[in-house]
């Protein structure tokens, strides 16, 4: 499915693995990481920091929208790291904004990193919460604490780990310094070491009887899909593309995948 969305991969790239890698890492199917989150996150230089010079570019299929892809590994195992275009919304108002919220769910990567920045994080967090509808293998990476230091910002990590219910690393890409408790962190999320509580916040008391009614009334359709609630959001603000993938059953034969291949 996902090769319909997107342009393959180029084969003949080299594999991007540092001198001494394990033929593990060589052969083993990588993991698919997305890296999400608003313009000016410093969202680019952690991926460039985590993948080096492992990485192409491209454009995304159909779209003159550039795709940057890289990799790098961990523990011996190989992480395929996907930057997607900088949003502050998925609800596709924007092709940067469909093409960031068709890869997280039709992608279906083994972990979404959010890039926040920790001078404007109640900006940011609407794009974490968005994510959060979607997924629950989150990663919140709260990037540029050196600037908020220098504006007086002392943002409280783990506090803010409880509050979403997920992880939350801290960063300084530009200088590394967190990128190597951010790659543990998602490897723990990828072999279900973490296991992410999203806490989204709940609708507007207005639109709660609504939502909960079209939540109730897909499951009782497909009681195994895990984001009834935020696809309910999208019908109810007219999302054609989510729409017409319920009706196909695009979506559960997504979860049914997911299902199949945990179980394998």
């Amino acid at each position: 499915m996902i090769g319909k969305l997107f342009r393959k991969n180029c084969e003949t790239c080299g594999s991007g693995l540092p001198a001494g890698a394990s033929s593990r890492a060589l052969f083993s199917k990588p993991h698919l990481i997305a890296l999400a989150g608003n313009p000016n996150t410093g969202k680019s230089t952690v991926f460039n920091a985590l993948t080096g010079l492992r990485q192409h570019t491209g454009n995304w299929a159909g779209k003159t929208v550039a795709r940057a892809e890289g990799r790098f590994t961990h523990t011996g195992e190989n992480y395929r790291l996907v930057d997607l275009p900088g949003t502050y919304s998925l609800l596709s108002a924007s092709t940067d904004e469909e093409i960031a919220r068709d890869f997280i769910l039709f992608g279906e990567p083994d972990c979404t990193v959010v890039v926040v920045d920790a001078t404007a994080l109640e900006r940011n967090l609407n794009l974490v919460f968005q994510v959060m509808e979607i997924t629950s293998k989150i990663v919140v990476c709260v990037n540029l604490l050196d600037e908020a230091r220098r504006k007086g910002i002392d943002v409280d990590l783990d506090r803010l780990s409880g509050e979403l219910g997920v992880p939350v690393v801290g960063t300084i890409a530009g200088s590394g310094k967190g990128l190597d408790r951010l790659v543990e962190t998602i490897a723990a999320v990828v072999h279900g070491q973490l296991t992410p509580s999203p806490r989204p916040p709940a609708p507007p008391e207005a639109a709660s009887g609504p939502v909960e009614d079209l939540v109730q009334r897909i499951r009782a359709l497909y009681p195994d899909l895990q984001n009834a609630r935020w696809i309910a959001y999208r019908l109810i603000e007219g999302d054609y593309r989510i729409r017409q993938a319920l009706l196909s059953g695009e979506l559960a034969s997504l979860h049914a995948a997911e299902s199949g291949e945990a179980a394998s």
